[in-house]
């Protein structure tokens, strides 16, 4: 009664959709004329991802931060290491470049060699004056610049670090955009219309190579390549895709019809994000590929049954009708485990991947729908298939493949299973070498120039990611005193010995170089007052930090002089120390400031990218666990049987183990994007195993309940299927690793390699255990009437309804 029910309603739907030819087109064109309207508020991330919930004390204690001194990452620096720089030619290039830059109005304050002040002491006025450095009537003569680099390097130590490095010379200068605009679009159409047109001014004039860097610039450069590979990725997958299924069906028509849905499919998803006001991130980016990746094989599904059944009967319309009546449920129940794969992340509690879960999710279901409405309408207008196009049921190299699996599997199951605990053994060895990476920079796309130039400023400057420590004195202007000054020094020692940092950057330096100053600019005073020095020092370095433009220290004391910022960069090369490094800050931090009299916080970018890895890692084996469950679940309900539970999750389980021990052998480590791997895998292999089972207890039904010949039979129907859609998301998700990111890179080609092993899985893993278990799993009263029939019915019950 159930099965006749199922032939019923998908009989139904068949005489709709081919009865109503015209309408369901028009309703696609509308449906996409009004997605096409939503691609107005497609917007793109100008942020880095947060990865931790907002309630999270390591965000409450970044916003915390954020609220006491703005946006941190504001800094964009422009670097050299050539000696012509301090020539007249070059120096003048460089001033009317760093001019014009500081009259940008989209920038704060610019430091630089040519227009940088000094403290002179001004006693009629008891504060400190700042002064030029560098007199530019003098800058035609090479003696004066000379001089101007020698004082710069030997005699001013609160600038080492920050504009130049005193062991290679390089030199560099600090723009500070205006806070308001880091995180708008204002910041990239800044970055890239006007700064980077100055820094190429530069260097066509003078021949220089310059080096820029900082997180606003970092930022923009990297959304633009993230945009820039959108296009790319969809031209390679409809390219790869299409070649792929034309060499299958040796079709143009049914090659262009497929394609047609799959760009019909990618106008959607962006029309989706529109819709939902999702931004385009890493992630979402790489939603219109996956549409083209997932789509494809649903095509290939629909149209290989389509010629199955038209190479029975030759009756083009009876097909079609069949198409849709045989294979709608399964179909359905594949497309629903694909979805479920990805609808995992929207349980991660994070933002990111709740936005690629919902949209990922969603597409899936609408193009299955897609696809079962354009391809039998598509079909019914064109001419019936001729020998060419049936010639792929049954090629040769087909046919040597599933001969040598059917031997296999009959005759060396043992050998299967010795490979299969083999491949386990090594996956654990490998998963036992795998490693986490917190690095924001680990993803980046190390091919292109801006990379270079982080490179070039963590091994100059110690990098260009800031580590930001906050002290909260907890009384009103307690930041100046000399206890707490003193304190603060301390702790940078403790900063300065760790490798992998920067030179501290705080309000200390302003009080050291305000002694050195007062001491006639004498570096050797570079220090911080004694106590009988500090009443008329501290007072002169208060008055030299209020209402200028011009005071780098500005942003390390807030108006009440409660809480105070010490900044130092930090070397993300992958992120595996920052956590030890934050120890160390925190145990000399908790022994300098007692805690029941301040209150210290560690904070930054790096330090919040880091932990929120650790947060996702936790979140996204939670939810993958939630997948074996949802999919065990689904099983259980469509067979119930426990054992084919277990038949099920098995042959899917191990090319994630696989996966997961080659990361560990190949040093690729655990990050945002790669744990991703895992769901995305596990929701689209596990369609061949359902396929595969459901094709099963069909051959068993129509062949007396005989195991060995309904396993056989099986392959001759299922698995051709099961090898198209195999191959084609194998080199669908290769298309990835063209991306100049290294985490796309390694998304494409893990989730590739898991498809390949888990095809191989599901065709001789999975049916060697179904042989091997046979007398319980093939229990007839287990497989009767299972809750959910995925069952193709066969052509006598179809006839049998028909004739009804």
């Amino acid at each position: 009664m159930r099965k006749l029910l199922s032939i019923g309603f998908w009989e139904f739907i068949a005489r709709v959709i081919l009865r109503n030819r015209i309408a369901i087109l028009a309703i696609v064109v509308l449906i996409t004329v009004f997605f096409a309207f939503q691609w107005k508020n497609i917007v793109f991330t100008q942020t880095e991802a947060n990865l931790i919930p907002a309630d999270d004390k390591v965000n409450v204690d970044y916003n915390n931060f954020l609220s006491k001194f703005g946006e941190e990452g504001n800094l964009i620096v422009i670097a050299t290491q050539d000696k012509k720089l301090f020539t007249p030619k070059v120096f003048k290039a460089w001033s009317d470049m760093m001019t014009n830059i500081d009259s940008h109005k989209e920038v704060d304050l610019v430091i630089s060699v040519d227009n940088l002040k000094v403290l002179a002491k001004s006693d009629s006025l008891q504060r400190f004056v700042l002064k030029n450095l560098v007199d530019k009537s003098q800058t035609q003569k090479q003696a004066y610049l000379t001089q101007i680099k020698s004082d710069l390097l030997n005699n001013l130590p609160f600038y080492e670090g920050l504009l130049f490095n005193k062991k290679t010379g390089a030199i560099r200068s600090a723009l500070y955009l205006d806070k308001k605009i880091v995180n708008t679009k204002a910041r990239k159409d800044y970055v890239l219309n006007s700064l980077i047109p100055e820094i190429e001014k530069f260097e066509s004039k003078t021949g220089i190579d310059l080096h820029a860097s900082g997180m606003p610039y970092i930022r923009t450069l990297n959304a633009k390549t993230i945009i820039d590979e959108i296009g790319l990725f969809i031209g390679a997958a409809l390219l790869i895709t299409g070649l792929l299924f034309f060499f299958f069906f040796r079709s143009f028509r049914a090659t262009l019809i497929s394609l047609i849905i799959v760009i019909i499919g990618v106008m959607w998803s962006f029309g989706l994000l529109g819709l939902l006001g999702y931004e385009i991130t890493v992630l979402t980016a790489l939603v219109p590929t996956l549409v083209i990746v997932i789509g494809i094989p649903n095509c290939i599904f629909l149209i290989n049954k389509y010629h199955q059944e038209y190479a029975k009967h030759a009756n083009k319309a009876k097909a079609l009708q069949r198409v849709i009546t045989k294979t709608g449920t399964a179909t359905l129940m594949t497309n629903l485990t694909t979805a479920l794969g990805f609808a995992t992340f929207i349980a991660t509690n994070n933002v990111l991947l709740t936005e690629f879960g919902v949209v990922t999710s969603v597409m899936i279901l609408l193009l299955y729908i897609l696809c079962m409405l354009i391809l039998p309408v598509f079909f019914s207008y064109i001419p019936a298939p001729i020998p060419r196009h049936l010639g792929h049921l049954e090629r040769e190299y087909l046919t040597s493949f599933f001969k040598w699996i059917v031997n296999t599997v009959k005759f060396n199951r043992v050998g299967v299973y010795i490979v299969a605990i083999c491949m386990l053994i090594i996956g654990l060895i490998g998963i036992h070498k795998m490693r986490i990476s917190g690095s924001i920079l680990e993803d980046m796309p190390k091919k292109t120039a801006f990379f270079d130039d982080i490179r070039f400023f963590e091994k100059e400057f110690s990098g260009v990611m800031p580590l930001e420590i906050m002290i909260d004195t907890k009384r009103k202007k307690g930041v100046m005193k000399l206890s707490t000054l003193k304190r603060m020094e301390e702790l940078e020692e403790t900063i300065l010995e760790i490798p992998e940092l920067s030179k501290p950057l705080s309000v200390v330096n302003l009080v050291k170089y305000s002694k050195q100053a007062y001491y006639n600019n004498n570096p050797d005073f570079y220090e911080l007052p004694t106590a009988q020095e500090q009443s008329f020092i501290l007072s002169y370095a208060k008055n030299a930090t209020q209402n200028s433009k011009d005071n780098l220290m500005k942003s390390y004391v807030d108006d009440t002089g409660q809480f105070a910022r010490i900044t130092t960069f930090i070397k993300d090369e992958n992120g595996e120390k920052m956590e030890a490094i934050e120890a160390q800050i925190r145990a000399k931090a908790d022994k300098v400031f007692p805690p029941s009299r301040y209150e210290v916080i560690i904070t930054g970018k790096p330090s919040v990218f880091q932990k929120g890895t650790k947060y996702l890692l936790d979140n996204l084996l939670s939810s993958l666990l939630m997948a074996f469950a949802l999919t065990a679940g689904l099983v259980a309900i469509m067979f119930r049987s426990f054992k084919m539970v277990l038949v099920s999750i098995i042959p899917n389980l191990l090319p994630l183990l696989m996966t997961a021990g080659l990361m560990g052998f190949l040093n690729i480590p655990l990050k945002p994007s790669t744990i991703l791997v895992f769901g995305i895998a596990f929701g689209m292999s596990v369609d061949d195993t359902l396929r595969f089972l459901a094709q099963y207890r069909l051959e068993l039904s129509r062949n007396d309940w005989r195991i060995k010949k309904s396993v056989f039979a099986t392959f001759d129907d299922a698995g051709i299927s099961m090898f198209y859609t195999s191959i084609v998301l194998f080199f669908g998700f290769s298309v990835f690793m063209l991306s100049s990111f290294g985490g796309t890179v390694a998304l494409g080609g893990l989730v590739a390699l898991t498809l390949f092993f888990g095809m191989l899985s599901n065709l001789v893993l999975l049916p060697a255990l179904v042989l091997s278990l046979n007398r319980s799993i093939a229990n007839e009263q287990e497989f009767i009437a299972p809750k959910i029939d995925i069952l193709e019915p066969s052509d006598e019950e179809v006839d049998a309804f028909e004739k009804k």
